[in-house]
């Protein structure tokens, strides 16, 4: 598990739970001694992004870079510099937690002198309970677009299907078959079934590797 590039991009739709892979990938590297550095530039959506769990990530041991002004007051999407310095430091594991939606990816253009063949990957989570992504064609619509803005291609797939605290086995093992016929159709790897830890023990024959996560982003008053 983790044996991905140095680089590791992370997007999907809104809702895809995106922001909760990349905080678990995060602390996963952090935990076997790794210098991480997770990278949040999602100017898009101001809800459920990685920066408002800084505190607790950097008490783990994770460098933390948030694309918007500090203030008391304000939530400004904002590009910061230092952005530049995860991906310049070789010494670190870089993980960007890019919008969910092919305009929020738009910002990955200015670094894409970065993201030459097998330095990086560009994950795509991947829901299949999300009305835009629930379909086969639809996934493959969604990541189309996403390769088109960026002009990043994405090298993996990450299944993530879900329902929040709801979430069954069955949900993970209908999203297995979803992301599987996507990875069959864009000649894209599929690399990570997404499970709530206590729903590991339960997921059997299942294709692909299991990367068990808790819920960083959801308070325990949340559903």
């Amino acid at each position: 598990m983790l044996n991905d590039n140095r680089i590791r991009v992370i997007t999907g739709h809104y809702g895809s739970g995106k922001t909760e892979f990349a905080v678990n990938y995060a602390v996963k590297l952090a935990r076997l001694g790794k210098k991480v550095a997770l990278v949040d530039l999602d100017v898009v959506n101001l809800y459920f992004r990685s920066r408002e769990k800084t505190k607790t990530l950097e008490e783990i041991g994770i460098r933390v870079i948030s694309s918007s002004i500090k203030g008391s007051a304000l939530d400004l999407p904002a590009i910061p510099g230092e952005v530049l310095s995860p991906l310049q430091d070789t010494t670190y594991e870089c993980i960007l937690d890019v919008g969910g939606d092919p305009a929020g990816t738009r910002v990955l253009a200015r670094y894409t002198n970065y993201f030459t063949e097998g330095k990086y990957d560009m994950f795509f989570v991947l829901n299949g309970n999300r009305p835009e992504t629930q379909t086969v064609d639809k996934a493959i619509e969604y990541m189309i677009k996403i390769e088109e803005v960026t002009q990043v291609k994405i090298t993996g797939i990450v299944n993530n299907t879900h329902l929040l605290k709801s979430t069954t086995f069955e949900d993970i093992i209908s999203g297995n078959k979803l992301a599987l016929e996507v990875s069959k159709r864009t000649n894209t790897p599929l690399k990570y079934n997404v499970a709530l830890e206590d729903l590991v023990s339960s997921i059997k024959d299942i294709k692909g590797e299991i990367f068990p996560i808790s819920l960083y982003m959801r308070e325990e008053w949340m559903l």
